[in-house]
């Protein structure tokens, strides 16, 4: 079956989802994603949402927050839910942003600065608590020179920091960005260094391509090309797109 590239990334980012694990789950392609998870690989996938449900039974789902959610079965406050964050129980933080950094820092406050701002953006709802407190950050967006700059105009969400050590030093004991998937590519992040690592491309995309739609340079490692969408993938993310 053909497909688009942004077909492709939902498909990517779904997949690194695991069954069972409990994932905090942001806007956009996250919240397509997560279903997309449910619907295939992850069927005992746990979805938390910042409204307060928990893994809602519905198929109807068009946003965190909506009437579709909070009418769940379980719903909770919104302390209950942040409290599985403090507690370490929330295995994937899956958020976006318009800005990502070297480091996995990720701003979706305020182009420009946050003084005076060239654009203010949505701002951090749950994501900095998130992504402060879940064993494991994944981020989706598009690869493009405006979106990964060197440094970040506000860190909305921390990643690494400034890198190596700088996020235990910060006090976030745990946790960190571990992927990054885009319409072209998927980032993971050194060991060491915490710095932004090339981990695998999309059907037909080259690593030069890339790096004309980086806004800074980035480690290049023994670099895979990833598996296009299944027949059942595509079939199951096109009900609910």
């Amino acid at each position: 079956m053909e497909y688009t590239k942004r077909e492709m990334m939902f498909v990517a980012a779904a997949r690194e989802l695991k069954d069972e694990e409990v994932v905090f789950v942001g806007v956009g392609i996250p919240l397509i994603s997560s279903r997309l998870a449910k619907m295939t690989h992850a069927p005992n996938l746990v979805l938390l949402f910042a409204g307060g449900s928990i893994d809602p039974r519905t198929e109807e789902v068009l946003s965190t927050c909506g009437p579709e959610v909070l009418n769940e079965p379980i719903s909770v406050s919104f302390f209950e839910v942040y409290e599985l964050l403090q507690r370490g129980r929330v295995d994937v933080a899956f958020i976006g942003g318009a800005q990502i950094d070297r480091y996995g820092n990720v701003n979706s406050t305020a182009i420009g600065g946050y003084p005076n701002p060239k654009a203010r953006l949505t701002g951090s709802g749950a994501a900095n608590d998130m992504a402060s407190l879940a064993k494991r950050t994944v981020i989706t967006t598009n690869l493009e020179k405006r979106r990964f700059v060197e440094k970040v105009d506000y860190i909305t969400s921390p990643g690494y920091l400034g890198g190596g050590d700088d996020r235990k030093l910060a006090g976030l004991r745990w946790g960190g960005p571990k992927r990054i998937i885009t319409d072209a590519c998927i980032f993971e992040f050194h060991e060491e260094t915490k710095e932004i690592m090339l981990r695998s491309v999309f059907p037909g995309v080259t690593i030069e391509k890339i790096k004309e739609n980086t806004g800074f340079d980035f480690i290049v490692g023994d670099v895979e090309e990833v598996d296009p969408p299944t027949e059942e993938e595509l079939l199951c993310l096109r009900k609910i797109t």
